[in-house]
């Protein structure tokens, strides 16, 4: 067996053709912008220009997030190489498959599944310390087991999680609406 060995391009795009692998097409170009946005925009942005500008960068901050925003550039310009190369689900998995070979494509999704796991924990982490502090400023104090600087049971960023699984399992339109409300909060604060 060849662990090394490629998928090719023509092969890649049948097996997506096939009738039971087809990806039902729901959202909007709206969508998928207020998705981007999202993404972009993350929870620590607001945490983190603070203190890069009081630490580090000072008033070239700015400058910070556009050498940051050339080179995201940059990487979104190799996916979308990818992407119309390639034009399959699968993303980095798919595209290491067809040019890489099989072990390589493995390790790849592997790593993608184990650095979405990470990036859920820190963004949940994240939120609890913000819902801390919204209570905290309510006049509503969480026990430090549940929620302090060293928790035994993050209490709130397992809710949160749990509470994001269930609308996405729901369904991709739901997740959709609940993105776009959560986003334009964001971007509006």
């Amino acid at each position: 067996m060849d662990i090394f060995r490629t998928k090719n391009v023509e092969q890649s795009i049948q097996d997506t053709e096939a009738p039971e692998h087809r990806l039902k097409k729901r959202l909007s170009a709206l969508d998928l912008t207020v998705f981007g946005i999202g993404v972009i925009v993350g929870t620590g942005i607001f945490v983190l220009t603070g203190q890069v500008a009081k630490l580090t960068a000072g008033p070239a901050v700015a400058l910070s997030f556009v050498v940051a925003a050339v080179v995201c550039g940059l990487a979104a310009l190799c996916y979308a190489e990818f992407a119309s190369t390639i034009p399959v689900a699968g993303s980095a998995y798919t595209f290491s498959f067809a040019t890489l070979g099989e072990f390589p494509a493995w390790v790849i999704g592997w790593d993608l599944m184990l650095e979405m796991a990470l990036a859920a924990a820190v963004v949940a982490v994240g939120w609890s310390g913000y819902f801390a502090s919204l209570m905290e400023s309510l006049g509503i104090h969480l026990p430090t087991w549940m929620a302090g600087e060293s928790p035994v049971v993050n209490l709130p960023a397992m809710i949160i999680v749990l509470i994001l699984t269930g609308v996405l399992a729901l369904g991709i339109k739901l997740s959709s609406r609940v993105n776009l409300v959560i986003v334009t909060i964001k971007v509006a604060v």
